[in-house]
């Protein structure tokens, strides 16, 4: 303890701030133990660049995770006596093409990806958490055929469906062990209650029981507490991970130093109150796991929330708020 599974830096994340190695030193400087270093895969298709990108070729998207990896490897050996860095991925699944160059990817650099954060950002190849604009599109693709919305429960019962249909596609084929921000696609409707969508809730709780039956983590996103109208991190509490006997790890989802380890106390009370006393985190291993990948999960021992780390955050808070 403490832990994160997912991050980002604005080294090779054209939406996120500062160097990896600037992200790294921010964990050690907040008193973290392991900190996974999870940048995106390259996508495939120049029509799903977002607007930063749109000076970079898809060559150089391919160049740029290949140098995320050096540099991952190179600051895990640097800073290994002050901190345990994992070096993972975080997918996309725009097409099925995005699944097949995800295979290639995996198997050319077998020993170098200690393990998938396994999201979807796309509904019907259209981002779903770019902007409100990008969502609402996604949205209105499941409109009728002559492109009138569907009223009702209709339409989002539709694109939720699809939604997790995409990720039962990647539990499935890749089986990541982390489950990244399992109800993004409710970014934009934050109170939306999934169980008025009968079928959507169905294939939810078909993806816990299957990511649960292999082992999979299901990462407690902080970085939800900073989107409008959220008040508990990814996923929301009416999402029955513990009714299933899912485990959780936590994640910062950081973009850059200054979010590191943000919002984790407003995690740490949110665990509280709902409940969470186990927690979990990934660890290097001797003997592969399922996907024949070097890691596997750990729990953490004892009451987590007796770990000095919440200590000294929480007298930061008192010494902010006086």
């Amino acid at each position: 303890m403490p832990h994160s599974h997912h991050s980002h830096s604005g080294q090779f994340c054209r939406h996120a701030f500062g160097s990896l190695e600037e992200v790294v030193l921010e964990a050690i400087k907040q008193r973290f133990e392991v900190y996974g270093l999870t940048e995106h895969v390259p996508r495939y298709r120049p029509e799903d660049l977002y607007p930063e990108e749109r000076d970079l070729s898809l060559d150089d998207l391919s160049k740029q995770f290949l140098s995320f990896l050096n540099e991952a490897h190179r600051l895990k050996e640097v800073y290994a006596s002050q901190i345990t860095l994992l070096v993972g991925l975080e997918t996309e699944y725009i097409t099925d093409d995005d699944f097949s160059h995800l295979q290639k990817l995996l198997k050319d650099n077998e020993r170098r990806i200690d393990y998938i954060v396994g999201s979807v950002h796309h509904v019907s190849t259209i981002p779903i958490d770019f902007d409100r604009v990008t969502y609402e599109k996604a949205l209105a693709n499941f409109s009728n055929g002559e492109g009138v919305y569907i009223l009702g429960n209709d339409q989002m019962e539709r694109f939720l469906s699809a939604y997790f249909d995409a990720q039962h596609q990647l539990i499935q084929q890749f089986q990541p062990e982390i489950i990244g921000h399992l109800d993004l696609c409710r970014l934009y409707t934050p109170s939306l209650d999934l169980r008025q969508y009968p079928i959507a809730w169905g294939k939810l709780i078909r993806n816990i029981e299957e990511a649960t039956r292999y082992g999979a983590l299901f990462e407690i996103n902080a970085a939800a507490f900073k989107k409008e109208g959220w008040t508990s991190p990814y996923p929301g509490k009416d999402v029955l991970i513990q009714e299933k006997n899912g485990r959780f790890a936590l994640s910062d989802d950081s973009h850059g130093p200054r979010t590191v380890g943000q919002y984790y106390l407003d995690v740490a009370d949110y665990l509280v109150h709902v409940g969470i006393t186990e927690l979990w985190y990934l660890d290097c291993s001797s003997e592969p796991n399922h996907n024949g990948r070097y890691i596997s999960p750990r729990r953490i021992e004892g009451d987590w929330r007796l770990h000095t780390f919440w200590k000294h955050r929480e007298g930061e808070r008192r010494r902010l708020v006086s």
